[in-house]
């Protein structure tokens, strides 16, 4: 095996643990499953913090509505005051983690409450992953050759069971997680963006003649 400082090899990484998620329990589950509260909750961690009508102008919602959805935000600690960039009366917010989990056996499923808030919740996630995607696709011609040739657009299908479904999941993250190492050692190079990444995974009917089989497609 190479080691790090060789030519072409690939560094051992370890996630930083300055990278803060929070996992949803009921209670925060319901505080957050709101289209734009979750709009806010993404700009901040995205972009750093920022007061109720800037924040207004970026989502073209009005600032009574903003300022209205932070305050619950806060409430339920998603959100926190930022007075250090502040000037007078402005009031700055700013994100208390990087991220959210959500463990579907943290939650009580069969209440119909719970099984609502989460469905407003991955659908906007859902959302927001066709929004960057189409983004992208739309975009993609203005950035250099490197970048175009660096993306990722692709499916799998396998027949697995939930918990091999599972062990997939994991390890991807892992590797993913992993790759947070690179993000101070990248904080001043000229060549690197803000990259994303979104995983998607899930069962589906498919017809008996047609069983699906292990492919990727580009």
């Amino acid at each position: 095996m190479p080691s790090p400082s060789e030519p072409g090899a690939t560094p051992e990484l370890t996630a930083p643990s300055e990278h803060k998620v929070r996992t949803l329990d009921p209670r925060s589950l319901r505080g957050l499953a709101h289209p734009l509260r979750m709009r806010l909750f993404r700009a901040l961690r995205e972009s750093g913090p920022a007061t109720a009508s800037q924040l207004a102008g970026r989502l073209d919602e009005s600032s009574g509505a903003t300022s209205y959805h932070l305050r619950q935000l806060a409430a339920y600690g998603f959100v926190e005051d930022a007075p250090e960039h502040g000037k007078g009366r402005e009031r700055w917010w700013r994100a208390t983690s990087q991220g959210i989990r959500l463990e579907p056996d943290r939650l009580n499923l069969a209440d119909p409450v719970q099984r609502g808030a989460v469905d407003v919740l991955m659908h906007e996630v859902a959302d927001n992953h066709t929004e960057e995607l189409s983004t992208w696709l739309g975009t993609r011609h203005e950035w250099p050759t490197a970048w175009q040739e660096a993306y990722d657009l692709s499916d799998y299908s396998y027949r697995l069971t939930p918990a091999q479904a599972m062990e997939l999941r994991e390890r991807a993250g892992e590797l993913l997680e992993s790759f947070r190492a690179y993000e101070a050692q990248n904080a001043d190079a000229e060549d690197a963006a803000p990259y994303r990444v979104h995983l998607h995974g899930f069962p589906r009917k498919t017809s008996p003649s047609h069983p699906d089989s292990t492919e990727a497609q580009s």
